[in-house]
């Protein structure tokens, strides 16, 4: 009759009750009302942080009921009355109801949450209650069979369910009283004495370092729901308990235990270089980031309903270059979206149903409340604080809180940087414990992701001693973190040029290509792509040897992601004749053209062709001839992109079949390699 659910499977403060089928057999009404009776049981030796009074009462009454139903089913097949099955039915009702309530006064990390609705809470324990009552009233009990002591306790039930006083606990408004004053201390750039904070967190049990941040990770997860749901009147509430908690977990719990990053921290799900600039993650027509985009005819992208809207108004040119479009077709630029999406979950952007939000991003820029705003300034300069002047384990401790402060969102982070935390973070990373090195670079990886921590890392002197993490890392992952670092840094020109004029920095990267996990491969690749949009580092990654290395990728590895970033980096190397002449010595031919073959993937076609195009116009006869004699299965493959590839890869794919039949006609005309120079063809676009 009632569904078993999990925790996870319904919403906070959700009351999804299931009426009982009209042609319910009585037995098996009865069956699932003992059922759930007992569940509802088993709560008597839970801890209840909030709503005592009422949940002890509530409980009450329900074991009583209990015994109840397992009376009349004892007593053999339940004969039971029409109108008694329905009182049953809405027993059946309210009773799942008491249920839902008493899982959400008890869920695991909601504790705060639960105080602070503590009014809307008793009224629907209230609500529940007396809907007991007004069902027990109506029961026909003289036609039950149960015993008369039985019927007394439904009675005695009944009427206290009527008359109990099922208000907000005294206790809850006091404690709830206390986080108000407290927040609106914060609102008014008050700190608030510890001894003003303990009794609320000891109210509510809350009292060490994992329960905090379990009260954080269930606030945080009810913003982003509220997001979704475009509800925004609770929000500045919830962001102001987050701030209270991120405080405490930082302030009021510097000893003890505390929680591990997940493995999953290391940047390993970094995608291409095309979050180096966010901007491009906007449609040109709306100016908002896209949820959808598409790509048409002349190869730019637009959000779908943008450039959906332009075309039924009669628009055929391309709304960014003014080209004709010689179709209308939409193409799904599934890549694209599947890095907006990665950078939303990164910078803590929401990309939700509603399009307004799609551009909204102040709730990562700015706190969402005036108390949330202080209660962070206060923290980061508390770790500020810590970070210069504590112990070894204060300061490793405070590099871990900045790490999982700084993850959450932009403001965060810009507070951080104020704070003054790089430069003793950079001091840091010259420890040589492994976890406090751990702990510094991935702190201060997360906020090389604000323009200010850019700033602050390099004007601090940050890339040699992140460099020497790169090069000489105590542990392997240590290493990959400040591959990763370099990538964010790498996004804003000046310090691409000087990342790469830093001796020993490219070739660090290269090594850790060769030499490093997956992850590690990953993270160094994107971080040498950033750094080749400065043209002076092309030459310094070639003289790294970074091509032989990506070839080998290219050759060996099955990871999509790792093969598409090196794709990418070789074609960009190839625009380049000594791109193109370093590439060709390491005989990719066949090993491009089979990934050309078999890749499923558009992006990695259109980066294939380009390799292959940039090889022939940039090394003459000797890659043409490779080409055209010895890998005879290119020519349908490029007549097949002309059709099928993107814009860009379809061009290509063009221009790349004219060059050859170009060089056929001149082989067959009995001209040979060395009555013909070497010669440079020229890209027609």
């Amino acid at each position: 009759m009632i569904q078993k659910r999990d925790r996870s499977d319904r919403r906070f403060l959700t009351f999804p009750a299931v009426h009982p089928c009209s042609a319910v057999s009585p037995a098996t009404l009865l069956d699932s009302l003992i059922t759930l009776s007992r569940t509802i049981c088993s709560y008597q030796s839970k801890f209840f942080p909030t709503q005592r009074k009422i949940a002890r009462e509530a409980l009450r009454q329900v074991a009583i009921l209990l015994i109840f139903f397992e009376e009349i089913q004892e007593r053999g097949r339940p004969n039971l009355s029409d109108s008694a099955v329905l009182c049953f039915s809405e027993l059946h009702l309210a009773l799942q109801k008491v249920l839902f309530l008493l899982q959400d006064c008890t869920r695991e990390g909601a504790r705060l949450r639960a105080l602070m609705k503590a009014s809307f809470v008793a009224t629907q324990f209230r609500v529940s209650i007396r809907t007991v009552a007004t069902v027990l009233d109506v029961l026909p009990l003289r036609t039950i069979d149960v015993s008369c002591e039985v019927k007394e306790l439904i009675e005695l039930v009944a009427k206290q369910a009527r008359k109990a006083k099922l208000e907000i606990d005294p206790d809850d408004e006091t404690a709830m009283y206390r986080v108000t004053s407290i927040l609106e201390g914060f609102e008014n750039r008050l700190e608030p004495d510890r001894r003003s904070v303990k009794p609320v967190l000891d109210y509510l049990e809350i009292r060490s370092w994992n329960e905090c941040q379990s009260e954080i990770k269930f606030l945080d997860d009810e913003i982003s729901l509220q997001y979704l749901d475009g509800n925004e009147r609770e929000l500045p509430l919830l962001s102001s308990l987050v701030g209270f908690m991120c405080y405490c977990r930082g302030v009021l719990f510097e000893t003890g235990e505390y929680g591990t990053f997940d493995q999953t921290d290391r940047m390993c799900n970094l995608e291409t270089i095309r979050f180096l600039n966010p901007e491009d993650f906007r449609c040109p027509i709306s100016l908002e980031l896209m949820t959808d985009p598409v790509t048409v005819s002349t190869g730019q992208t637009y959000d779908r309903v943008s450039i959906q809207k332009w075309l039924q108004a009669g628009n055929l040119l391309c709304p960014k270059t003014g080209e004709i479009l010689s179709n209308t077709e939409l193409v799904p630029n599934s890549a694209l979206r599947k890095l907006i999406q990665q950078f939303c979950v990164d910078n803590g952007v929401s990309l939700s149903k509603s399009r307004k939000m799609n551009c909204d991003i102040t709730r990562t820029i700015v706190a969402g409340s005036p108390s949330a705003a202080e209660a962070i300034k206060f923290l980061s300069e508390f770790i500020s604080n810590r970070l210069y002047f504590g112990t070894e384990e204060q300061k490793n401790r405070a590099a871990y809180e900045t790490r999982l402060l700084a993850k959450s969102n932009i403001f965060n982070r810009s507070c951080l940087v104020e704070s003054g935390t790089v430069p003793p973070l950079l001091n840091l990373l010259n420890s040589t414990d492994p976890s406090v090195q751990e702990n510094s670079i991935s702190a201060l990886l997360k906020l090389s992701k604000h323009s200010s921590g850019k700033k602050a890392i390099v004007e601090n002197g940050g890339l040699k001693p992140i460099l020497r993490v790169l090069k000489n890392g105590l542990k392997l992952e240590n290493r990959q973190i400040s591959a990763a670092t370099f990538f964010y840094l790498s996004s804003v020109h000046e310090y691409r040029k000087l990342i790469g004029s830093t001796p020993g920095a490219i070739q660090a990267l290269a090594d850790l290509i060769k030499d490093g996990t997956n992850c590690g491969k990953k993270n160094a690749v994107v971080a040498i792509f950033g750094l080749l949009l400065h043209h002076s580092n092309h030459q310094r990654v070639l003289s790294a040897g970074v091509v032989p290395i990506l070839v080998n990728i290219l050759a060996s590895s099955d990871v999509d992601d790792l093969v598409t970033d090196s794709l990418a980096i070789l074609a960009t190397l190839a625009e380049s004749v000594e791109g193109s002449v370093s590439i060709l010595q390491t005989s990719p031919l066949p090993i491009v053209i089979s990934t050309l073959q078999s890749s499923t993937s558009r992006g990695r076609k259109e980066y294939c062709v380009s390799i292959l195009l940039y090889l022939c116009m940039n090394c003459g006869r000797d890659a043409m001839s490779d080409l055209a004699r010895n890998h005879p299965s290119v020519m349908p493959l490029l007549y097949s992109l002309t059709t099928d590839g993107t814009s860009h890869a379809s061009k290509k794919a063009r221009s790349l079949l004219r060059m050859l039949h170009k060089f056929q006609e001149t082989s067959s005309s009995g001209l040979t390699n060395s009555a013909v120079p070497q010669e440079r063809f020229i890209h027609v676009r």
